[in-house]
């Protein structure tokens, strides 16, 4: 039987991203991305928030680090990863995150610390109303 893990998110860095190493010196980045989506209640549109830990390795950690900052837009493209542990009181922990195979860089930041606007990115509408 085929089996296929891939994920897709595009949103925006809710913190700056963090750059760690491991014991044998392999760079390792950490971040939070934001993804929402609109959502029709009653008569009026809400967005819902989805926050998502996103993990990448090597060479792209390192960029992700240098060129990233809070709230940037980010197109994500990797695999979901439970990942268990224990806490530091003894109780057991698990989360789904996603390690990234590809990160592409949407937007810089315009000097306030938040992302600028992206342009030319083609208008997504919503499809809570397509009729299939």
């Amino acid at each position: 039987m085929a089996n296929l893990n891939k994920v897709i998110l595009l949103g925006n860095l809710t913190r700056d991203p963090e750059l760690r190493f491991t014991p044998n010196g392999s760079p390792v980045a950490k971040f939070r991305l934001a993804t929402n989506q609109r959502v029709r209640q009653q008569e009026e549109w809400k967005d819902e928030v989805c926050y998502i830990d996103i993990i990448t390795f090597g060479k792209q950690a390192e960029n992700v680090a240098e060129y990233l900052t809070m709230g940037n837009l980010a197109l994500v493209e990797g695999r979901l990863h439970w990942h268990e542990w224990e806490g530091r009181d003894g109780q057991r922990r698990s989360k789904y995150d996603v390690v990234a195979s590809t990160v592409q860089f949407l937007s810089r930041p315009n000097g306030d610390g938040r992302g600028a606007e992206p342009s030319g990115l083609p208008f997504r509408e919503d499809l809570d109303d397509v009729p299939f």
